[in-house]
């Protein structure tokens, strides 16, 4: 029987490494790539670069005007996260401590949320922004990524943390004269940390990556994401890819890092959140 765990645990290790070799074969040609020249990346894609350049950055900084769409991609995720954290938090703790029904369907509205795309409403979505004069401005695509994507999944997470906070902390800061406002931000929403990380990062992660909102919404060149940079130099036609790939590191590099300091955080979260619905 020992044999047999032995050689079942030896084929399975293989087995994980193969599938780590395969999803890691994409990220590997995409970074050995950046370093080589068109002619020595079509004759040996998946080789090592003869001579590792630089070269191909500094073409795709230019081409991108990197530092410009850099300042834009974090003034929408820096305020988009914010805004998230402040209404979906105070939004999560109604639903979760009210007894109310109105409170409920709210809860099943932002639930809808999660299952139908916001994508079903373009349209209108696009003359209330018309409307408001915010097309072409990173306020409109701020409020879009805030109130039509990422606040329902925000909610939803927000509420199953708050209710592993115990309520006798709550009574006894309205015996001390603490009113709701001041309760929430004053007890509870420290007690918050983990899931507050979590959401910050998920929707970081979410609103940097979106591509649809800005593509739509933001026809100005210079108030282009990164993103849409990369966008803009596929060729109709062809593609040189050491030039392109270049591109799509600089665009996620940024992401990456954050991701690689906050991934614990993430973790901790929504264990802490899924002890009790």
């Amino acid at each position: 029987m020992k044999i047999k765990k032995k050689a079942w645990s030896i084929l399975l290790n293989v087995l994980y490494a193969l599938v780590g070799a395969v999803m890691l074969l994409p990220i590997y040609y995409l970074l050995v790539t950046t370093f080589k020249t068109p002619a020595e990346a079509a004759a040996s894609p998946l080789g090592l670069p003869v001579s590792f350049t630089l070269s191909n950055y500094q073409k795709a900084l230019g081409a991108m005007d990197y530092m410009r769409a850099l300042r834009n991609n974090l003034i929408i995720t820096g305020c988009a996260v914010i805004l998230l954290l402040i209404f979906s938090s105070m939004a999560a703790y109604a639903i979760a401590r009210s007894k109310r029904r109105v409170f409920k369907w709210m809860y099943s509205i932002f639930m809808l949320g999660l299952i139908v795309p916001f994508q079903v409403a373009i349209i209108p979505l696009y003359k209330i922004i018309s409307g408001l004069h915010l097309m072409n401005t990173l306020p409109g695509v701020i409020l879009i990524n805030v109130f039509c994507i990422n606040l329902p999944l925000s909610v939803f997470l927000f509420r199953g943390f708050i209710n592993t906070v115990p309520k006798e902390l709550e009574e006894a800061a309205y015996i001390d004269g603490c009113g709701t406002f001041h309760t929430f931000w004053l007890i509870i929403f420290p007690l918050l940390k983990p899931i507050v990380s979590t959401v910050a990062i998920l929707d970081a992660l979410a609103v940097w990556n979106d591509f649809m909102t800005p593509l739509l919404f933001l026809q100005d060149p210079n108030k282009g994401v990164l993103l849409q940079e990369v966008y803009k130099n596929i060729g109709p036609f062809s593609t040189n890819w050491t030039s392109f790939f270049p591109m799509l590191v600089l665009a996620t590099l940024p992401l990456v890092i954050f991701y690689l300091i906050m991934q614990r955080s993430i973790i901790e979260g929504v264990v802490a959140g899924s002890v009790k619905g």
